[in-house]
């Protein structure tokens, strides 16, 4: 199935100044020898990573498509350590299409998504984390996303994982060599402490996990209230822009609106609400619905109080509503005097920390930043160099790891033979394995690839 030569667009749709059609396998060069046309005379000899100027045209007629710039990566030296090309068109829809097309007519096959960076792992240019790695690159949000994506493309995570599945694979073999030879013959070694020390390894990577996939993938954030005590406004401050409108006139917010914000590298998916109240029509018993819901599917509910006059019996509610999940209490309004204690602010949701802001001169704003990260990262600060888990998947997997290894420590402490010991010591080894790659399954890799885009 690899072994055909595949193309696609690789530059996003939409109209821009370069648009890109790649092409990879042994025929990407006799291909691209069909379509492009250069002012000199004769064959040109496409010498490898060199850029040549001419002429995309009609392979069955010769009638000329575009203006381009055309590239050759040769094997090995490729992102897919196959034959690349890559066209450089200009970045419209017709023209980008009409070369794709030009590629699939000369007989290359459209690639299926991921397929770039599927044969990369396949011919052992990346492994398994790394080729996921480019993935979040591409769909990474924040400066800390993308630090963190490119440090699992460099390879951190990997290393870690081949030095933990190298330890273990030594210790296999030492168990598997006392269940194959008599005790007499094999000396006498520690299993426990290197047991313990991967186990220790595994908890460590894990303990990154959570924060890791904040980074990778952020937080869901739901601004909720009563009417007009200032949800919609907080919502702009909070982006630096006029996204919501903003009136004196309360219920304006009829829907939820969302916008992501980046608070120091974390993307803040926040979710303007509707005020909440007894609905009086059916537009607003739909915003109400859709309000409450938008607090069932968020990470995080910041409940906004008008600060300047005291609580009402519908912010008791929306407390009430609150209660038992993750909240910061905003008391808005704060550049007013106060018409409510600092003590009911407190005991309106237990637990919830209440930071006192403005939108109107901007106090408190960026201490709410703080407490949203403090609540999404449950109060530990993560050094800037800590490798981190952001994969939900390698969470996952290494949480399988750590309990085949608890069993194999069980076990060894028990007493048991030592064929039970290494049996969860083999399954821990093919857990992580499937991190990088090297006991992955073909319906894994199609998980994983299909969710890339055409072309990468």
């Amino acid at each position: 199935m690899y072994d055909d030569t595949i193309a696609a667009i690789s530059t996003s749709a939409g109209e821009a100044g370069i648009g890109i059609v790649r092409l990879s396998g042994s025929e990407a060069v006799a291909i691209l020898r069909r379509i492009f046309r250069t002012a000199a005379r004769g064959q040109v000899p496409l010498e490898s990573h060199r850029v040549y100027y001419g002429r995309a045209v009609d392979p069955s007629s010769g009638a000329p498509i575009d203006e381009v710039l055309a590239l050759c990566m040769l094997a090995p030296h490729s992102y897919t350590r196959e034959d690349v090309v890559e066209i450089h068109c200009h970045g419209g829809p017709v023209p980008l299409q009409q070369v794709l097309h030009a590629t699939l007519r000369a007989g290359a096959r459209l690639a299926m998504p991921g397929e770039f960076t599927l044969r990369a792992y396949l011919n052992g240019r990346i492994d398994l984390a790394q080729a996921e790695s480019v993935a979040d690159i591409i769909r990474s949000r924040t400066d800390r996303g993308l630090s963190l994506a490119l440090k699992g493309l460099s390879g951190g995570l990997s290393r870690r994982i081949r030095e933990l599945r190298g330890e273990l694979v030594r210790l296999l073999a030492y168990l598997e060599a006392t269940i194959d030879f008599s005790e007499d013959d094999v000396p006498e070694e520690d299993v426990e402490g290197p047991l313990v020390h991967c186990l220790d390894s595994v908890g460590q990577l894990l303990y990154t996990a959570d924060q890791g996939i904040v980074f990778r993938q952020g937080v869901r954030v739901a601004i909720v209230g009563r009417p007009n005590v200032g949800k919609s406004s907080l919502l702009n401050a909070l982006l630096r822009t006029d996204r919501a409108i903003v009136t004196e006139i309360a219920g304006t917010t009829r829907d939820t609106l969302e916008e992501t914000a980046n608070f120091a590298g974390v993307p803040v998916c926040l979710v303007d609400t509707a005020g909440i109240v007894e609905p009086s029509d059916l537009v607003e018993r739909l915003g109400v619905e859709r309000s409450r819901r938008a607090i069932e599917e968020a990470d995080l509910c910041l409940m906004v109080v008008d600060r300047s006059i005291p609580l009402c019996e519908e912010d008791r509610s929306i407390a009430a509503t609150v209660a038992g999940r993750a909240a910061i209490i905003v008391a808005n309004k704060a550049d007013l005097p106060p018409g409510v204690s600092r003590e009911e602010l407190e005991s309106l949701v237990e637990g919830a920390p209440v930071v006192e802001s403005s939108t109107v001169d901007g106090r408190g704003l960026e201490e709410l930043q703080k407490a949203v990260l403090q609540a999404v990262f449950s109060g530990r600060v993560l050094q800037s160099d800590e490798l981190l888990v952001s994969n939900p998947r390698h969470k996952v997997v290494l949480e399988r790891a750590g309990s085949h290894l608890r069993d194999a420590l069980s076990s060894l402490q028990a007493g048991l033979p030592a064929d039970c010991s290494a049996s969860d010591v083999r399954s821990a080894i093919d857990a992580l394995g499937e991190i990088t790659g090297e006991t992955a399954t073909e319906d894994l890799l199609e998980s994983i690839f299909s969710h890339f885009c055409v072309g990468k």
